[in-house]
């Protein structure tokens, strides 16, 4: 075998070339003073050096001038010579000035008898890896301060078990709790009772662990043990080898977002039961205006009926069946009083109402109403408002509460109906769109009754609707209390609970004017006429028609009749005859009563009218009440009633 060129050189030539062919590194020797005694190529390209430059300066020329003043170079040497070697990382100083961060080795170099002889020094020029580094750290400090600054999100890190890892401000000011306090602690405890129970946050783990994320939204709990509705993500973290080494979890306070959504749902449902209520009302007016219209007919013909019974012998079997088919008829007129109160299309004539005195006068009469089982309490208050309501139409409501909350306890109890001054915020007409800011009477009627469940309170105001037994209730009295209190410009609310009795509040604008209430006149004598006045009855039913007709007829009235407006108009338009009264339906085809009322006085100044009414259809009734100067009878009306306000109006003095 031949000989190769290195096999003919002696070790110490080798060992020579050996390190001067290393480029990447500064290898050299120094002497026990640190001065430079030999130099390869790689730290001639390190540190710009020649070996006939540097060899015998000492290797503190490498040094920067803060770490020469600091001692360094001694104190490396010391080190190498008391325990071998000296190792640091640190900026270096070229030839050129230029620094270089460096990774340095000293050792020490000892003879055969073990004796110091000098030093082994090598040098790596790292400055790429330390500024990689110093940029990873960098970054990592933006990241830090960027997670530190967030105080909207809680952003901290859990390990692979569930445990706080790191706490970031957001997280306290959140949750409430201090790094200390919650580092280390399980991430469950965020959670509420319920949700630990029934293991919600092993499931999140478990499928943030499977999926790579978990995401929901929920009720939490601070440290103070108070909730807040959360959005929750949870991350996992995977280490290079693709094992979790843990999970990143972000939390948001949801609960003014939350807060709000609940209040626009509870709104929409509220203006949906409106809407319902709105369409139910518009069909039951209607029937009521025709139902209206027959039971006048029936009901008058039964009173005509009933006057010539009693002036023949023999006939007390007729007149109890007269008087049966009458109070059946009243009955009947009731119910569609009542629709009409539902759908808000009764006539109210609003007066002013002490409210103290109104509830002290309904006292005793609540009191015999409801039996002696119940306990009946009114309580008024100091200063309260005066309202504006239809103090009949305020009775029947109050009456209709008391026997509902009579009939929820069977066994006894107590109604309490008191009166306060209240000031609706803009805050709760935004969660009760029904009803405007400003100042109220709340009349509530409260009983310690059986209650009512969700089920029923979302059908209360509904017509027909009742939980009492066949025969027992018609269903509109709630619906009544509803309309009339809607009409008077109010707002109604229910409160109840299973077992725990129920409250319902009645909400009536405050009134500030000084207008007083007229006094009501008795209704128990027919007046009549004297044949030479002259009533014009406009009515486009012909069976009611020709029964008023025949009605004021037997009072002496000279009569006129008109199926229509426009046929009214046209014997008003002509000079003869003279006409004393009109009396007309409101709600007719083509022109109203209303507006035929207006075309006539403009015909016949001074002509005095009348309107009858199965509803009004806001043609004499606006904003809830009746228009002003407005004279009106409420279909059905007894013949007793009519005689009485004809004979009113005609004897009133005609205004200048």
């Amino acid at each position: 075998m031949s000989q190769t060129p290195l096999d003919e050189l002696d070790d110490g030539r080798r060992l020579e070339l050996l390190v001067n062919a290393i480029v990447d590194y500064a290898i050299f020797m120094l002497d026990t003073d640190g001065t430079v005694r030999s130099w390869n190529s790689g730290a001639e390209r390190l540190k710009g050096y020649s070996a006939r430059d540097i060899i015998g300066t000492s290797f503190s020329v490498f040094y920067t001038p803060e770490d020469r003043a600091a001692g360094l170079p001694a104190r490396a040497l010391a080190t190498a010579r008391e325990t071998g070697r000296f190792n640091s990382e640190g900026w270096r100083v070229r030839k050129d000035g230029s620094r270089f961060w460096a990774l340095v080795v000293l050792d020490s170099i000892k003879d055969e008898q073990g004796r110091l002889i000098g030093f082994a020094k090598v040098t790596r020029d790292i400055t790429e890896r330390q500024q990689a580094h110093t940029e990873l750290l960098e970054s990592e400090r933006r990241y830090r301060r960027l997670i530190e600054a967030v105080i909207d999100y809680a952003i901290f890190q859990l390990d692979p078990e569930g445990n706080v890892a790191t706490w970031n401000p957001g997280a306290q000011r959140i949750k409430g709790y201090a790094p200390l306090d919650i580092i280390g602690q399980h991430f469950s405890r965020f959670y509420t009772p319920e949700d630990v129970a029934s293991g919600v946050p092993k499931r999140a783990l478990e499928e943030a662990r499977e999926h790579g994320r978990f995401e929901a939204e929920g009720w939490r709990m601070r440290k103070d043990g108070t909730r807040f509705w959360a959005s929750v993500i949870i991350d996992r973290i995977v280490g290079e080898a693709g094992e979790i080494i843990g999970f990143a979890k972000v939390t948001r306070d949801l609960t003014e977002r939350k807060r709000a959504q609940d209040e626009l749902k509870q709104v929409q449902e509220q203006l949906i039961a409106s809407q319902k209520l709105e369409a139910v009302g518009q069909l039951s007016g209607g029937i009521a205006h025709d139902f209206n219209n027959l039971l006048m007919i029936v009901l008058g013909n039964i009173e005509t009926a009933e006057r010539n019974a009693r002036q023949l012998a023999g006939t007390a079997n007729l007149q109890r069946a007269l008087s049966h088919a009458k109070r059946g008829a009243q009955r009947a007129a009731a119910l569609t009083s009542r629709l009409l109160a539902f759908s808000r299309r009764q006539a109210l004539d609003p007066k002013p109402i002490n409210v103290n005195n109104f509830l002290s006068n309904m006292q005793d009469f609540l009191q015999r109403t409801l039996g002696e089982r119940i306990e009946v309490e009114t309580v008024g208050s100091a200063g309260l408002w005066q309202i504006e309501a239809d103090a009949n139409h305020l009775e029947s409501a109050i009456i209709n509460l008391a026997i509902n909350a009579r009939d929820a306890m069977p066994d006894g109890g107590k109604l309490t109906v008191e009166a306060v001054n209240v000031s609706a915020d803009d805050d709760y007409s935004r969660v009760n769109p029904e009803l405007s800011p400003g100042q109220y009477v709340v009349v509530c009627v409260t009983d310690t009754g059986s209650g009512m469940s969700s089920e029923v309170l979302d059908h209360a105001f509904e017509p027909f609707f009742t939980t009492k037994e066949p025969g027992h209730g018609t269903g509109l009295g709630l619906s009544q209390v509803y309309g009339f209190v809607k009409q008077s410009g109010g707002h109604v609310k229910i409160y109840s609970e299973v077992g725990h009795g129920t409250s319902i509040k009645m909400y009536f604008p405050r009134y500030l004017g000084t207008r007083q209430a007229p006094v009501n006149e008795p209704e128990d004598v027919l007046p009549e006429g004297e044949k030479i006045e002259t009533i014009l009855v406009v009515e486009d039913d012909s069976d009611l028609r020709t029964y008023v007709c025949d009605v004021l007829r037997d009072l002496n009235y000279r009569i006129l009749a008109a199926p229509s407006a426009q046929g009214a108009l046209t014997i008003l338009l002509q000079e003869e005859p003279k006409v004393n009264l009109l009396l007309t339906d409101v709600v007719m085809p083509g022109i109203n009563g209303r507006e035929l009322g207006r075309r006539a006085q403009q015909i016949r100044p001074g002509l005095k009218v009348l309107y009858m009414t199965g509803y009004s259809r806001n043609a004499v009734v606006h904003q809830g009440r009746l228009d002003e100067g407005v004279d009106i009878l409420e279909k059905p009306v007894s013949q007793a009633k009519l005689a009485l306000r004809v004979r009113e109006i005609l004897d009133r003095p005609v205004k200048e």
